[in-house]
């Protein structure tokens, strides 16, 4: 079995992104599970053609992109994608969308296939904090997640995809009072145990 796991580079002036930190730190098999890693750039629309490519060309069986949710205490498992682009800065090409549709052709919103529930009752299980979260935002996230469940939909219809967004890191949070954060080794083992819990309901 094949998990394609994505996180994305640094942006919004920030140095590092615990997404693709965290990625990096995953073992390359977790339960049987080959572990493709990847790091994505923080572009509309050029993030999505580089995860088109990925998935053509690693065929994998589970795709889980990792993003940073700055302000959020616990690792977020989304639910849902919305088929639209609203960014409040730009992104790292200084491209700025304003209530674009994502698809023209595509559905209001898609939902991941991931066991959202499982996810979750795992990661809280080794007391790593974690939930559901019922909105990606509207910024390159949402926009990955969203065309990732429109590939899949359209295209590979067999393929478990879905997105989790982590907290800053500690050192992110040195000048932002009052801002949760969480540990590297915390966000990575957060991170195991969600493809674990993918792995294992889709045998």
């Amino acid at each position: 079995m094949k998990v394609l796991v994505t996180g994305f580079e640094p942006f919004g002036g920030e140095k590092i992104n615990p997404s693709y930190q965290g990625v990096e730190m995953l073992e390359d098999n977790i339960d049987g599970g080959e572990i493709i890693k990847a790091t994505l750039p923080v572009v509309f629309k050029k993030s999505s053609v580089e995860l088109e490519k990925l998935i053509e060309l690693h065929k994998p069986d589970i795709v889980i992109c990792v993003g940073q949710g700055g302000g959020r205490y616990g690792l977020s498992i989304e639910r849902v994608a919305i088929n639209i682009d609203d960014a409040v800065i730009p992104d790292n090409e200084g491209n700025k969308p304003i209530d674009e549709r994502i698809r023209e052709d595509g559905e209001n919103a898609y939902f991941s296939n991931l066991p959202i529930k499982k996810i979750v009752d795992a990661i809280k299980k080794a007391n790593i904090p974690a939930e559901i979260s019922n909105t990606a935002g509207t910024y390159v996230c949402n926009h990955l997640m969203y065309n990732l469940l429109y590939i899949i939909n359209k295209k590979y219809p067999e393929i478990r995809g879905g997105f989790i967004h982590v907290p800053f890191l500690p050192e992110q949070v040195l000048s932002k009072a009052n801002t949760p954060y969480m540990t590297l080794e915390m966000i990575t083992k957060g991170l195991t145990l969600a493809i674990s819990a993918v792995i294992k309901d889709k045998r």
